[in-house]
């Protein structure tokens, strides 16, 4: 078994779809997360239809995507503290870029980064990432601890999934003509 990230082979799912096996090394991951939801707590975000997420969630770096009655959307502050989200550590930014140019994507620089934590019975319905207001940059999914079911459904939400197992240490990176694609994670 070779370490995370060295040589991690690049699949192409869907194009401009890659799945990074193996990429990353989670463990100061899984660290750094518990000092960041030290500073934004974990949270389960309303929905505009009133109802609420399975998955937990919190932010970090100078936008945090952020869930209520109100809608979708990206604030600058964090609605429970009141205070910026903490910053993105180096280490993730790294990561991210190094993700995204295996991923086709040289030059990421993310401004952004979600955290969500899933527990057994937790899940994400299909949706796509459409929020931001520049789609140029790629999505960066890090897969850390449980194993999950990732469903690409691409263009359409209707469209039959590409079923994948994402294990600890995975990463998918999809952008370009992907970015806007329909996604979801099947319950734990």
């Amino acid at each position: 078994m070779s370490a995370p990230g060295a040589a991690a082979a690049a699949r192409e799912l869907a194009p401009q779809v890659t799945l990074l096996a193996r990429f990353a090394d989670t463990a100061p991951l899984r660290e750094t997360i518990e000092g960041l939801a030290q500073q934004a707590p974990f949270r389960h975000l309303v929905v505009p239809r009133g109802g609420r997420m399975s998955v937990a969630m919190t932010n970090c770096g100078t936008w945090g995507w952020h869930s209520d009655r109100r809608g979708y959307r990206y604030v600058d502050v964090d609605p429970e503290t009141g205070r910026p989200w903490p910053a993105i550590p180096p280490h993730f930014l790294e990561l991210a870029a190094r993700a995204a140019a295996a991923g086709g994507f040289p030059g990421y620089l993310p401004d952004a980064c979600l955290v969500n934590r899933y527990a057994v019975g937790a899940q994400m319905g299909a949706h796509r990432d459409y929020d931001e207001l520049d789609m140029s940059h790629p999505i960066v999914s890090v897969s850390i601890g449980l194993p999950a079911t990732f469903l690409w459904h691409g263009t359409r939400r209707t469209d039959p999934p590409l079923t994948v197992l994402l294990e600890d240490g995975d990463v998918l990176v999809w952008g370009g003509v992907a970015r806007a694609g329909y996604h979801a994670v099947r319950k734990l």
